[in-house]
């Protein structure tokens, strides 16, 4: 051992050597599944972050739509240094208070009546289906396909990228785990073609967010959720990114006068800090003790914090103002469509938007944003997304807004067809 200990001792002074580049540095150890952009965050407040270098920059990527609360909020921060200092991890063997309080907040507010901490959404989608298809096999006559749809994104682990309808996830990873349909999204006939007698669940985005934040038809997910109770299947709702205020309320089904039999959760709930979710009904809580489990989710210190991120939200009303600067801040980009033609189409909800483009300018865009200190990201090769904290202000999207504008001006030549 301590002859490997000196091995990897010098490999590290070595690399180090090489270069003081963090990025470098990086490059030589990490697997190789992320285009990176070339800046190396080290700090953030708010809706703020600085690079290494001392350079400042606007975050609307906002970790993915994760940092629901900005970077560093004093209630998060609060939370996470009482609870580190108190009890930061015991298993579910036994109660934790914490866990108790985040379950309770979660299904007060919600029209779930049971949890399950994990700790990433897709975990939480992982346990969705295991519920479902124990559902199915006990009320459906051992029914356990789930219907998903075409450029859905439910995450990344087998199963689920089986669930995820789209190729590029799909292809390098065949044969995957049956037990899964695509169909058209926004199509209810194409769900009702595809359901069938080993149907035993529908699972939906309430918005496609990586699929290209696709909105579907405002009566769309009331006709699904009256098919689903038509054949008895179950209705899932995968909030992982439209959850916790996102789209404006505190979730995107109470916008669609839908109720879910089971939503998982993730993203925004912990602000942050990673922590995932699966709540469902009473007539869906199928679980016996044994069937599903986790080692760290629902941990005393990731419940903490995501019940002082919940307890923010829902106490300062943070849904009302996600869909006030949300349309203030998509005026602003409706605007800036009128006056540059390769810009096709604005669309999102809350603070949950997308901007085309009429040809493959994405990365360009992106790269030209971060050069004048504003994080974007791209979310296809013609298509860029906005995901900044919910607590962003107006003076905050007038900046967003303004240095997409300058971009825009100075590239605008080169990219107009």
């Amino acid at each position: 051992m301590p002859c490997l200990k000196k091995v990897k001792t010098n490999l590290k002074e070595r690399l180090l050597s090489q270069s003081n580049d963090w990025q470098e540095l990086a490059d030589k150890l990490f697997l190789n599944t992320v285009t990176r952009f070339p800046v190396t965050l080290v700090r953030g407040e708010g809706a703020w972050a600085w690079d290494d270098k001392g350079k400042q920059y606007l975050d609307f990527v906002g970790g993915w739509a994760v940092d629901s609360l900005g970077h560093c909020h004093p209630a998060l921060v609060n939370a996470l240094e009482e609870q580190a200092k108190t009890l930061i991890q015991a298993s579910n063997q036994f109660y934790t208070i914490p866990a108790i309080k985040l379950a309770q907040l979660l299904a007060e507010n919600s029209c779930l009546d049971r949890v399950f901490f994990c700790n990433s959404g897709a975990e939480a989608n992982e346990g969705a289906i295991k519920l479902a298809k124990k559902y199915g096999k006990i009320h459906l006559n051992s029914a356990y396909e789930i219907i998903t749809a075409y450029g859905s994104f439910h995450g990344r682990t087998l199963a689920m990228t089986a669930a995820t309808g789209q190729r590029k996830f799909q292809d390098p990873y065949t044969p995957l785990p049956d037990g899964f349909i695509n169909v058209e999204y926004n199509d209810v006939e194409a769900l009702q073609r595809a359901t069938n007698e080993k149907t035993c669940g529908i699972m939906l985005e309430p918005i496609q967010g990586e699929g290209g934040v696709n909105m579907p038809d405002d009566d769309y997910l009331k006709k699904v959720e009256n098919w689903c109770h038509e054949k008895g299947i179950l209705f899932i709702l995968d909030e992982i990114q439209t959850g916790i205020g996102r789209t404006g309320t505190l979730f995107a089904y109470e916008q669609c006068n839908v109720e879910p039999d089971i939503m998982t959760l993730a993203k925004g709930l912990g602000s942050g800090v990673p922590i995932g979710a699966f709540l469902a009904k009473e007539k869906a809580s199928v679980f016996t003790p044994g069937e599903h489990g986790t080692t760290f989710g629902g941990n005393p210190l990731v419940c903490a914090a995501a019940y002082a991120t919940m307890k923010y939200i829902i106490d300062n009303d943070i849904p009302e103002k996600v869909k006030q600067t949300g349309s203030y801040f998509m005026a602003k980009l409706q605007r800036l469509k009128q006056q540059f033609s390769f810009v096709t189409e604005v669309r999102g909800k809350g603070l949950l938007i997308a901007m085309e483009f009429d040809h493959e300018i994405a990365q360009e865009v992106a790269m030209s944003c971060l050069d004048k200190g504003l994080l974007i990201n791209k979310l296809k090769p013609n298509a860029i997304r906005f995901m900044p904290p919910l607590i962003i202000t107006e003076k905050e999207a007038d900046e967003a807004a303004n240095i997409l504008e300058n971009v825009f001006t100075e590239k605008g030549s080169e990219w107009t067809k």
